[in-house]
């Protein structure tokens, strides 16, 4: 019988469950691509840059992850720079490569707008793992150059975090209660940590729950974040931040979480997009062209009763599992079944200790809601740590 050849290109939340779920299938061989040699878990990143985690937490091989199956996936380090959807090639700088099925899972990326000047040169970005890393170590040598100054009176640190979405609330909260509480605990003279929220909305969280939101700004401001609704950052220094209204703030670090857009490949692909760039897909989450050829995760926008869902990692594994049924009802035959994919709820970490959540309808905030949301990223790292586990075992017993 011959194989199902199968590619799989990206190894976000999207990828690794397609992978996961396609390989069950003794009779797909899969490829997986990506350009980095790990899966980065980006919902952890506020705890990262907090140094509640190590960059060995919110990472899995890709390696060994991929090796952890069955003999029937393999993992292939290299980045996809265009797609020959007519001859069935993905196509890399060392090879070109056959498939039956494709899924595309390459998510999405910070979007540093060419308008806002001194943007790129000056802000961070944390959706790539190595300049949350960056951001990571200058943050810790700041505290550590303050203690040094430790006296009678020390200069502030001065964080902008400009985006009032999810990634900015989290990591806004999540760096003001570790600086709380590290200030607390070594019981240091110097304890300022000035941290601004720049929100373009009239309010944080723009399209979530309104009483998330206000339990959400009440939190911020608990942990003395200011909050500038209605701004917008339009010019980035070394030294300072200026907003629209002509405002211009110190600034020691900026992170920007104000716009994503998808990830390079998918300006190369001749395929159809929508007006921000993201691959079009129907209601099975296959290209518009190409039957055999599936866009799932950030790169793509899908929509539950015309309203667009919210590209979550929740979303992106829902997709895959979507994903994965057609390319099985391809292979076998039968009808394809339309997503129906909606939120199944909301955990949103606001320092440690504390998150607001919406979970089936449910909400619930404080201690048993951070709870809930360290439970949930435990469990699926775990997942994904037994399948690297299993594959080191054999590479290294082979």
């Amino acid at each position: 019988m011959n194989k199902n050849k199968i590619i799989v290109i990206g190894g976000g939340y999207g990828g690794l469950r397609t992978v996961e779920k396609l390989a069950k299938n003794t009779q797909n061989e899969i490829i997986l691509f990506d350009k980095n040699p790990y899966h980065f878990m980006q919902t952890d990143v506020y705890d990262l840059i907090a140094n509640e985690e190590d960059f060995a937490q919110v990472t899995v091989d890709l390696f060994t992850f991929c090796s952890g199956f069955d003999n029937n996936v393999t993992f292939l380090k290299q980045e996809v720079n265009n797609i020959d959807f007519v001859n069935k090639k993905v196509i890399t700088q060392i090879n070109r490569y056959s498939y039956d099925y494709l899924v595309i899972a390459v998510g999405s990326r910070t979007r540093y707008m060419p308008n806002i000047i001194g943007l790129r040169e000056y802000a961070y970005g944390v959706k790539a793992l190595h300049r949350a890393m960056y951001f990571k170590q200058k943050f810790e040598m700041s505290l550590f150059n303050r203690v040094q100054e430790s006296g009678t009176s020390c200069s502030p640190i001065n964080i902008v975090v400009a985006g009032g979405g999810l990634s900015g609330v989290e990591i806004a909260a999540q760096m003001a209660s570790f600086s709380k509480e590290f200030y607390r605990k070594n019981n240091f003279i110097c304890r300022k940590l000035n941290i601004v929220l720049v929100n373009a909305s009239e309010h944080v969280l723009r399209g979530i729950d309104k009483v998330l939101v206000e339990k959400t700004d009440k939190r911020l401001k608990e942990l003395e974040i200011v909050i500038k609704n209605n701004s917008k950052v339009v010019e980035v220094t070394k030294e300072s931040v200026k907003l629209d209204c002509g405002e211009t703030m110190p600034m020691d670090f900026m992170i920007f979480a104000g716009g994503i857009e998808p990830n390079a490949l998918v300006y190369n692909l001749l395929l159809d997009k929508n007006e921000k760039g993201y691959i079009v897909t129907n209601n099975y989450l296959q290209t518009e062209k190409y039957y055999n050829v599936f866009a799932i995760g950030d790169c793509t926008t899908i929509y539950n009763n015309n309203e667009i869902v919210a590209p979550t990692a929740d979303t992106a594994e829902q997709m895959a599992e979507v994903c994965v049924k057609n390319i099985n009802n391809l292979i076998n035959s039968k009808p394809l079944v339309a997503h129906k994919i909606k939120s199944r709820g909301i955990l949103i970490a606001l320092g440690s200790g504390y998150a607001a959540s919406k979970i089936f309808g449910i909400r619930f905030s404080g201690y048993l809601a951070y709870g809930m949301k360290k439970l949930v990223e435990r469990v699926y790292a775990k997942r994904l740590d037994n399948r690297s586990h299993k594959g080191c075992k054999k590479i290294f017993c082979d």
